[in-house]
């Protein structure tokens, strides 16, 4: 009899960069990406929650934020990033279940 093998995770855990850059960028301010990611990068440290070191946290949230202004939600204007707190509200950051 042979043994299935399962590959796929069963559960994903949340998704706690871009659940970060929706919290700060649902306020009304705009922020350049530095300052951007040192709110994020505390906030997480505060959660404990930041692993990976620095350089990898800031290209993961690089590339989530890019994911959000390419989807509509943050509008860019030069360097600096305002998120729309109507498009940001829809975002779910909830654990995903993969079978």
């Amino acid at each position: 009899m042979a043994i299935q093998k399962k590959n796929a995770f069963s559960r994903r855990l949340p998704d706690l960069v871009t659940e970060e850059l929706v919290s700060v960028l649902s306020q009304k301010s705009s922020f350049e990406f530095k300052q951007l990611f040192e709110i994020i990068h505390e906030n997480l440290r505060q959660r404990n929650a930041a692993s990976g070191g620095e350089e990898m946290l800031r290209l993961r949230a690089y590339e989530k934020l890019q994911n959000l202004v390419q989807r509509g939600m943050v509008k860019k204007n030069g360097k600096k990033y305002k998120g729309l707190s109507s498009a940001l509200a829809t975002v779910n950051t909830a654990p995903a279940v993969v079978h």
